[in-house]
């Protein structure tokens, strides 16, 4: 409260020379750490200041009134920023106003109150939204399965998923990892919680989460979602009522007809999917294209699409990058077979030779949701073990950049539908 009290009267004192100048954090070439300049956008607009999204001006940069404590803590940061005229910057504004530039100006007003969906347990592997919040210093919490079935997540703005199995199948390591003792701790742990919940199968407890982020979505909840955790959500939501699961993962056989009893219809992204119902196979169904690509290291990388910023804001801002092409990277689930997209989901980045999308974005009541393939933009084959990425060495990478962009989406102030 000091601290708040302290910065609202240096606020104050600089109002003049607010007024008069303006910071703008460019996120071009000449930005020198792109990631930690979403964490500043975040920090004024916590601090009741509101940040302009220079949507497709110098690779989607940001601007807010120039003050002193504002400044300081980009320096502090090592965050790059320009100081402009209160006349040059309304000429840039006038410039993104016209309208044959494809660009826009979108407010972000309230910073976001963001979750983090993960195990209390510490398992083997990173979590590339954890690195990303951490290193732009951008505050979250980390909740679980007790906190969403005890009604936590209306609490929140912005909810992310990774790695996680929402089908009750342990990540499918079974075959490989069996007598690891941090295998067995998760798969205790995780039975113990169902068990407490009231449920006989993790499957159950699991298909019970998933139903609450889906309302949470309905709701007006901001859903996104890395690597595993995008198709096995899907399935979950497809397979209720349905055993999807062998005996070592749930003590009973799989539904032989599961595959048929299907519904597509509660899915959010795909439909007409397979699954993969050997337990030996580490997949869950073909929705997923690791297993069935063909891309050689050096042709990896995938396309953002380019969007109206005017007509389109949403797709637009979460395409934010300084460059239109991503060096690719692997996951359990690395990308997404584009034939098994509904088609009311919109693709954002594809590789369109493989015939993948690897980031897309969709509606669902009032909220949204977006899913984005592989474990590591700046790591290109994560093994279980690995050490984690040091994103100091990675400041400008246009992959982590995709996250973060999600991460201030919520926001924006929300805009008229244009008719």
């Amino acid at each position: 409260m000091l601290y708040r009290l302290l910065f609202i009267l240096l606020l104050s004192m600089g109002l003049n020379q607010a007024r008069a100048a303006y910071l703008l954090i460019p996120m071009d070439g000449a930005q020198k750490e792109h990631l930690k300049a979403y964490g500043i956008a975040y920090y004024v607009i916590t601090n009741g200041i509101e940040v302009d999204w220079l949507l497709n001006y110098r690779g989607g940069s940001f601007a807010f009134p120039h003050l002193k404590p504002l400044e300081s803590e980009c320096l502090i940061r090592g965050v790059s920023y320009e100081m402009i005229a209160d006349a040059q910057y309304n000429r840039i504004v006038a410039d993104i106003a016209n309208p044959e530039a494809n660009m826009d100006v979108v407010k972000l007003e309230k910073s976001p109150k963001i979750a983090v969906y993960s195990p209390k347990n510490k398992l083997p592997w990173d979590d590339a939204v954890t690195m990303a919040l951490t290193y732009a210093e951008i505050p979250y919490d980390v909740i679980y399965d007790d906190e969403v079935l005890g009604g936590d997540l209306p609490k929140y703005d912005w909810l992310h998923l990774h790695h996680e199995d929402f089908t009750g199948q342990f990540g499918k390591f079974w075959s490989r990892y069996r007598t690891a003792p941090w295998y067995q701790e998760d798969v205790r742990l995780q039975e113990a919680t169902a068990a407490k919940h009231g449920f006989k199968k993790v499957s159950q407890l699991k298909l019970a989460v998933a139903l609450k982020i889906k309302d949470f979505v309905l709701g007006g909840g901001f859903l996104f979602a890395m690597c595993s955790a995008a198709d096995t959500y899907d399935i979950a939501l497809a397979s209720q009522g349905v055993d999807i699961c062998d005996q070592m993962f749930d003590g009973d056989a799989a539904d032989p007809q599961a595959q048929q009893k299907l519904d597509y219809s509660k899915c959010l992204a795909f439909k007409d999917f397979t699954l993969v119902q050997n337990p030996y196979q580490y997949e869950y169904s073909d929705i997923d294209a690791t297993d069935t690509r063909n891309v050689p290291l050096d042709l990896d990388y995938f396309t953002l699409f380019d969007f109206s910023a005017k007509w389109d804001p949403v797709p637009t801002m979460l395409t934010q990058c300084h460059t239109r092409t991503i060096k690719g990277f692997m996951g359990q689930s690395t990308a997404f077979n584009k034939s098994l997209m509904k088609p009311d989901v919109l693709i954002m980045g594809e590789n369109r030779s493989a015939s993948e999308t690897r980031y897309i974005h969709g509606v669902l009541g009032n909220g949204m949701f977006t899913f984005y393939g592989g474990h590591d933009p700046e790591d290109f084959q994560h093994f279980v073990g690995d050490p984690k990425t040091d994103l100091a060495l990675h400041p400008n990478s246009p992959g982590y950049r995709l996250i973060l962009n999600n991460v201030l989406f919520p926001a924006a102030k929300k805009k008229k539908q244009k008719t």
